[in-house]
C-alpha cells in the first residue's frame, strides 16, 4: 500500500478537520481503500502526462492515485470547502503536481480548460447519468473514460438492445462511446458505507451515427420511444408525430417495424428514425429547425 494515498484513518481525520458530515444529498461516499483507487487508475489505463477530468474528488482519494500515476488532473468539486482543501492535501502528500480545481456543479459547467482526454471519476450516484451525458456532449476531446456508478446504473449504461436493462441511458451513452461494465466495487471500500452496490463503466469514444438530425433531435425521439415502454413505437411516437398513423409512416420510411418497442432499436436506428420524422412531419417546429439549418432532404 502506497503511503501517499488516503486510507480510512486519513479520510476520517480530514473529515474531522473540516467538520464534514457526509451528505447523502450530494452523494458523498468517500473511497477509503487505496487498492480500489489504484485499480480504477489501472483499469482506466491512465498514462503519464495525460489530462484527466475528475468529477467529485471529495477528500482526494482518487485524485492522489491519478496524480501519482503522472496524470494532469482537472477536478470539478461542488463543495467549496472540499475544493479548497484538496490542493493542500495533494501538496502534503505528493508535493507540487499538475492539479486544477474547479468549484462548481458538473451538471452546469460550461467550460473545462485544457481539453481533457479522459474522464475518471466516482460520480455522485444521484446525478451520475445526466452528469456523464453532459460532459460527453461538452467535451468532444474525451477519448476514454472509467466511471464508478451505482451497479444498476452501470448495467443500464452498458445494456444492449433487447435486454431488460436497455433504455434511454443506454442509447444516449452510445451516441458518444462504446460502453461496457469493467467490474464491481464492494460497499465496504466506502465511508459511509452506501446501501447500493457499485460498478465500473468503461467508455471509449466512437463516431456519432451519420444522420442529418442533431443530437438533441435524435434524443427527443429516444425519450418519446421509452416514455411508455410497454407501447409499440407507432403508439409511443404518436405525440411527437401528431398521430399514430403518421408515426407509422415515419417508421416505415426508416425501415423500422412499427410494432416494435423502443428497446429493440440501437442508436443508429434512432438517428435514422429522427431523419424520417423530419421528412414525414415537415410542419413540426423540430423539422423546420432541422431543414433550416441543414437544408432540405434529398
Amino acid at each position: 500500500m502506497t503511503s501517499t494515498l488516503l486510507g480510512a484513518a486519513a479520510i476520517r481525520a480530514l473529515a474531522a478537520e473540516l467538520g464534514l458530515h457526509p451528505s447523502k444529498r450530494l452523494g458523498q461516499n468517500f473511497v477509503i481503500d487505496p487498492n480500489t483507487v489504484q485499480r480504477i487508475v489501472r483499469l482506466a489505463e491512465v498514462a503519464p502526462s495525460q489530462h484527466v477530468l475528475e468529477v467529485g474528488p471529495g477528500l482526494g482519494s482518487l485524485t492522489l492515485a491519478l496524480l501519482e500515476q503522472g496524470a494532469e488532473v482537472t477536478a470539478i468539486e461542488l463543495d467549496a470547502n472540499l475544493a479548497r482543501r484538496l490542493p493542500q492535501t495533494v501538496q502534503e502528500r505528493l508535493g507540487r503536481v499538475p492539479l486544477r480545481v474547479i468549484v462548481g456543479d458538473a451538471l452546469r459547467i460550461e467550460d473545462v480548460p485544457g481539453e481533457p482526454t479522459s474522464l475518471v471519476a466516482n460520480l455522485p450516484y444521484n446525478v451520475a447519468v445526466p452528469v456523464l451525458l453532459h460532459l460527453l456532449a461538452l467535451l468532444p476531446s474525451l477519448r476514454t473514460g472509467l466511471v464508478m456508478v451505482q451497479r444498476e446504473v452501470a448495467e443500464r449504461l452498458a445494456a444492449s438492445p433487447g435486454t431488460k436493462a436497455y433504455g434511454v441511458p443506454s442509447v444516449k451513452a452510445r451516441w458518444f462511446a462504446e460502453v461496457e461494465v469493467a467490474g464491481d466495487v464492494p460497499r465496504f471500500v466506502f465511508w459511509p458505507v452506501p446501501n447500493v452496490d457499485s460498478g465500473l463503466v468503461r467508455l471509449r469514444q466512437r463516431a456519432a451515427p451519420v444522420c442529418r438530425s442533431t443530437r438533441e433531435q435524435v434524443f427527443e425521439v429516444v425519450d418519446a420511444a421509452f416514455a411508455q415502454r410497454r407501447k409499440t413505437l407507432r403508439s409511443s411516437l404518436a405525440g411527437l408525430c401528431g398521430s399514430a398513423a403518421v408515426a407509422g409512416e415515419a417508421l416505415v420510411l426508416a425501415e423500422v417495424d412499427p410494432m416494435l418497442r423502443g428497446e429493440a432499436l440501437d442508436v443508429a436506428d434512432f438517428a435514422r428514425l429522427a431523419d424520417a420524422i423530419a421528412i414525414i412531419v415537415p410542419e413540426s417546429p423540430r423539422a423546420r429547425q432541422q431543414l433550416d439549418t441543414q437544408g432540405s432532404p434529398d
